[in-house]
């Protein structure tokens, strides 16, 4: 049977309530200093236009059996021509966005500034409760869980007796890191700096994927091709037996 333990108002006074107040006050700090260090790129007007018409092709695509079929071929031939077509990208224009970062120092710049802003708090933060606040017994959740758990949640104790819904310093510390994104977009709004799983996960997935997300020839390419499969059905021939059908359902 794990073991009741009784824990001391002193600890919630001097441990728990000043670790999640620092968090957070960190977490709002490390905001405000991303936001100072971060600077605003200035537009790309071939990036803006790249973008719009690749809009302009999916609205195509998505209302391309409302028009006659011989409007749907003209707009098809304007952004998917060889020669000259909007979408067209010739061999060799495709740029990296690796090499781009390569090419242009204030973009690895600005993406160094954001790791450190990231990086160098949660240390300081972890070294500073591992030394001082390690081996307590901060809290205890009200329901009770597996044994799945207590590696999670008992972070700096190896006591098997002690039961798992007991959560020690460490791992509160960790529980507090990932779990205050709602606190902070409720006080810095949707757009904040501290959310660092998102932060992770957006530099693992542009690693792997090699920037493929962010590469306007890639994106020009692939709307290209869907813009090729679109098998074109003008839908206003069957207008009136559509709308009879529609009629009927209601009525029926």
């Amino acid at each position: 049977m794990a073991e009741e333990l009784v824990l001391d108002s002193a600890i919630r006074d001097w441990v728990l309530v000043p670790l999640s107040l620092v968090m957070v006050l960190i977490g709002v700090l490390r905001h405000f200093v991303s936001k100072c260090m971060s600077s605003q790129p200035e537009p790309d007007a071939k990036a803006l236009k790249e973008s719009q018409i690749v809009l302009r092709a999916r609205y195509l695509r998505a209302a391309a059996n409302y028009i006659p079929a011989k409007s749907f071929r003209m707009r098809k031939s304007y952004f998917n021509n060889e020669e000259n077509g909007l979408l067209h990208v010739p061999k060799g224009q495709g740029q990296n966005v690796q090499a781009q970062m390569l090419s242009d120092p204030n973009m690895a710049m600005d993406m160094m500034k954001k790791n450190l802003s990231m990086i160098i708090p949660q240390t300081l933060t972890f070294a500073w409760v591992n030394f001082f606040f390690s081996g307590f017994v901060t809290a205890k959740i009200p329901f009770p869980l597996t044994q799945r758990f207590r590696g999670m949640l008992q972070n700096g104790i190896d006591l098997s007796s002690v039961d798992v819904s007991y959560v020690s310093s460490r791992s509160w510390y960790f529980l507090n890191l990932f779990g205050l994104r709602g606190l902070f977009s409720l006080i810095l709004g949707e757009d904040n700096a501290t959310d660092d799983t998102q932060k992770l996960m957006q530099t693992q997935m542009a690693m792997q994927m090699g920037g493929f997300g962010a590469d306007p020839a890639k994106a020009l390419g692939a709307e290209k091709e869907g813009l090729d499969l679109v098998q074109h059905e003008w839908l206003l021939p069957q207008i009136e037996q559509r709308a009879a059908a529609v009629l009927s359902q209601i009525l029926a």
